[in-house]
C-alpha cells in the first residue's frame, strides 16, 4: 500500500524505472552501475529478473537477454546485503492455456479500463490476452502497480511508441498507482535525461548562461578541427541540450550570425514578430545578425542543437533581453 498511495517516488521505484528505461534503450554501459544502485536501494534480484523478462514483450528478446546478462555479470561480485527476494514459482496457468487466456483477459480489461478486443488482428489479440497479460503478468515478483512503473519507464525511453506510452500511463493508475505518482515518474525520467534518446553528448550544466534560460540546459563544447598550417580553424561549435520546457530568453547577436543544426528531440525557434517554427533533427537555421529571436525545447521533449557563429565584422556580442513567458510559450502547438 505504500507503493499504491505514495505521491513521492521511492528509491526502489526509481531503481526499477531506471533499469527498465536503460534496458529498453539497449544502453548496457549505463545499465550495469544502475543495476548495482537499484540493488543497493532495495530492488531484489528476482524483481529485476522479472522486470527484464516482462520487457521482452515490449522491447524484444535481444535487449531482454542483454539486460539479464548485465545482471548476471553484476552478481559475480555480489554484495551480502543484496536481497534475493521471494523464491520464484512457476505460475500454474502456464500449464492451462484456457486459464491463461481468461486471466489475461481480466488483467487487460482492468488495465485498459474497458474490454479490449483487437479484431483487426486476432493473432495479436490472443498474444496480448493469453501471453502478455496472462503468462507474463502471472508472475508474483512484481505487483501490478510495479509492472506498470516498469512498462511506463521502458516505453518512455523509446521513440515511436507514443500511443502505447499514453495507454500505459492510464493503465498505471488503473493498476494501483496514484495519478500523482505516475506524473512524478514521467517528470523525473524527463529531468534525469532518460527520455533524451540521443547519442550526442549532453554535456555539463550550462551555469554561465543559466540566468538567460528558463529551466535547465547543458553545454558540450565540440573540439574544433585544425584545417592545416596557415588555414583557419573551424569556428567553435557547441552542443546545447535543453530539458523539456527549457528555452532561452529573447536575444540578439551583434557582429555575427548564428547557425543552429538540430540533432535530437523537438524544439522551437521564433523571430520577433513572426510565427514560431518547429525544430526537428536535420533542421538547420541561419539566424541573421541583429534579429531578435529565441530557441529551446518543446514542452514534452528534450532537444539538442549544435550551434556556431559566423563573424560579419565589427564587435561581437550577445544582447540578452526579456524571457519567453509561460503565457506565450504554453500557447505553442
Amino acid at each position: 500500500m505504500a507503493t499504491v498511495n505514495a505521491q513521492t517516488l521511492t528509491e526502489r521505484q526509481k531503481g526499477l524505472a531506471e533499469c527498465a528505461c536503460l534496458m529498453a534503450q539497449g544502453d548496457l554501459e549505463r545499465l550495469e552501475p544502475t543495476v548495482k544502485t537499484a540493488l543497493d536501494n532495495g530492488v531484489t534480484i528476482n524483481e529485476l529478473k522479472e522486470a527484464f523478462s516482462q520487457l521482452y514483450a515490449y522491447t524484444g528478446f535481444p535487449r531482454s537477454l542483454n539486460a539479464l546478462g548485465v545482471l548476471s555479470k553484476v552478481l559475480e561480485n555480489r554484495k551480502p546485503e543484496w536481497q534475493e527476494g521471494k523464491p520464484w514459482m512457476r505460475p500454474e496457468i502456464w500449464d492451462d492455456a484456457a486459464k491463461a487466456l481468461k486471466q489475461g483477459t481480466e488483467v487487460q480489461t482492468k488495465l485498459s479500463g474497458r474490454a479490449f478486443d483487437y479484431a483487426f488482428c486476432p493473432q495479436d489479440d490472443y498474444y496480448l490476452k493469453s501471453h502478455l497479460f496472462g503468462d507474463i503478468f502471472a508472475g508474483d515478483q512484481l505487483t501490478p502497480a510495479d509492472r506498470e512503473i516498469v512498462t511506463v519507464a521502458a516505453l518512455s525511453g523509446l521513440e515511436g511508441v507514443d500511443p502505447q506510452l499514453a495507454a500505459h500511463k492510464r493503465g498505471a493508475v488503473n493498476m494501483g498507482n496514484s495519478q500523482e505518482l505516475v506524473d512524478e515518474l514521467c517528470a523525473w525520467l524527463d529531468h534525469e535525461g532518460y527520455t533524451l534518446r540521443s547519442r550526442f553528448p549532453k554535456g555539463e550544466p550550462n551555469v554561465n548562461y543559466a540566468q538567460y534560460f528558463i529551466h535547465d540546459s547543458y553545454l558540450a563544447p565540440i573540439q574544433p578541427a585544425n584545417l592545416g598550417e596557415g588555414e583557419k580553424t573551424v569556428l567553435p561549435i557547441a552542443n546545447v541540450t535543453f530539458e523539456p520546457g527549457c528555452r532561452n530568453n529573447w536575444h540578439v547577436h551583434h557582429g555575427m550570425h548564428q547557425i543552429l543544426i538540430c540533432v535530437s528531440g523537438r524544439g522551437w525557434y521564433q523571430e520577433w514578430g513572426k510565427a514560431p517554427v518547429a525544430l526537428t533533427p536535420g533542421t538547420v537555421v541561419d539566424i541573421p545578425e541583429g534579429v531578435k529571436h529565441w530557441h529551446g525545447a518543446q514542452r514534452d521533449s528534450w532537444f539538442q542543437h549544435y550551434t556556431t557563429h559566423v563573424a560579419t565584422g565589427g564587435e561581437q556580442s550577445n544582447e540578452w533581453l526579456e524571457p519567453v513567458t509561460d503565457e506565450v510559450y504554453n500557447k505553442l502547438k
